[in-house]
């Protein structure tokens, strides 16, 4: 997720992972597979290139950190917005973005590998190499032709978040108050089929409970949300998957992914976030009448001030991903519960303990606290996904593999 509201300044904001995690968790942190399934750093490298082979303050991925933390694969976010759906240029976006995980994995091949196929995980991260597989945040780069799914694949996009903030040619968004597809659209559902026949992981974090249960019905393999956290927590805030949705995942065969931004595991940052997307609808509206009538527009950065200093993000603990992750296992079982950050897209708006990549020890150690074994800790790093990826990879294989 990509949100508009100021970046806070990281370095006023100590890292708690020397504070929290125990040798213990240290060492199973750098033992297991980690797989974060949502890190947008390819959006800050379009913002200015950042040398993340490096130290990069302000960032909450990189290198260092990565590999103190013990994260191995990394789901690049390749982000475009309905803006650039509408202005056509998120085709474009979207290459270059890729363009750029490809040049720093190129910089630092001792650093980075570009990761296509689970299979290959255990010996691409040999060397303590993070690799970093793609993950396109909203179908709009598709635009209306399924031959761009191919493309994409080839490129490495190996996850489609179907639609984001906006319903666009594929699926209607949880955020959007008006439904354009109530479900898939018709190229929608051969958007999934052909997902399923590239092996494209279907991806229904973002889109409505609509659109997602129909993904989920249609797809012939497991399906995951890269980035959800469960609306147990949030009653009134669809962008979280609802028990019914998070069930039909999980009897897939497929994976929620828990995120750690307090708009998503905070009550009110979740209330917070959904009445900002409201009052961005308004906003446009407003912009859309004034620019009809020849008057001046209202200022989106005026806008976007105000709503942040109105609306501080709310000071949550790591208890509250922990929170998600039991109610998770509780709901659907061990096996279809793992993370997905959203790292470097949530501005900065992050649980106490939990505030870059250097501390999933700290969630390491939170688990290990709540009686976890250390196996299953492992299967909620990254197991399940690679698990459900592997099967879905087999789904394109065979069509009639389980």
């Amino acid at each position: 997720m990509q949100r508009t509201l100021p970046v806070l300044l990281l370095a006023l904001v100590p890292t708690l992972a020397s504070a929290q995690a125990t040798d213990a968790a240290r060492a199973l942190a750098q033992d297991a597979v980690i797989v974060d399934t949502h890190i947008d750093a390819p959006g800050m490298l379009m913002d200015g290139w950042m040398d993340l082979g490096e130290e990069a303050k302000g960032r909450e991925f990189d290198y260092p950190k990565a590999r103190a933390g013990g994260l191995d694969v990394a789901f690049m976010s390749i982000y475009t917005s309905p803006k650039q759906d509408d202005n056509g240029t998120a085709w474009q976006v979207a290459n270059e973005m890729i363009d750029a995980v490809e040049a720093l994995a190129a910089r630092h091949p001792d650093k980075f590998a570009l990761l296509r196929s689970p299979g290959d995980v255990d010996a691409l991260r040999k060397g303590d190499r993070v690799l970093l597989p793609l993950g396109m945040e909203n179908g709009a780069p598709i635009g209306d032709d399924l031959a761009n799914l191919q493309f994409f694949f080839d490129r490495g996009v190996r996850y489609i978040t179907l639609a984001h903030s906006a319903a666009n040619r594929i699926a209607d968004s949880s955020y959007a108050i008006e439904r354009k597809w109530h479900g898939l659209s018709p190229f929608g559902k051969q958007v999934v089929a052909e997902m399923n026949r590239l092996g494209i992981m279907v991806d229904v974090s973002h889109i409505s409970d609509e659109s997602a249960r129909e993904a989920i019905a249609l797809s012939t393999v497991p399906v995951i949300a890269s980035h959800s956290a469960f609306r147990h927590f949030t009653p009134d805030f669809e962008r979280n998957i609802s028990d019914e949705l998070a069930k039909a995942v999980a009897a897939k065969g497929g994976v929620v992914q828990v995120p750690f931004g307090t708009a998503f595991v905070d009550p009110k940052g979740a209330a917070d976030t959904q009445a900002h997307f409201r009052a961005i609808n308004d906003f446009n509206q407003r912009n859309a009448e004034l620019k009809a009538a020849g008057k001046p527009l209202e200022s989106e950065e005026a806008f976007d001030k105000a709503w942040a200093a109105a609306h501080p993000a709310p000071v949550t603990k790591i208890d509250a991903v922990l929170d998600q992750v039991d109610y998770g296992v509780k709901l659907v079982g061990i096996d279809h519960v793992g993370i997905g950050s959203d790292f470097d897209g949530v501005g900065g708006e992050l649980p106490q303990g939990l505030l870059t990549t250097a501390d999933y020890p700290n969630l390491v150690a939170g688990l290990q606290a709540r009686g976890y074994q250390d196996e299953d800790i492992r299967k909620i790093l990254g197991g399940n996904l690679l698990r459900a990826w592997a099967a879905i990879e087999a789904g394109a294989a065979d069509p009639k593999a389980p």
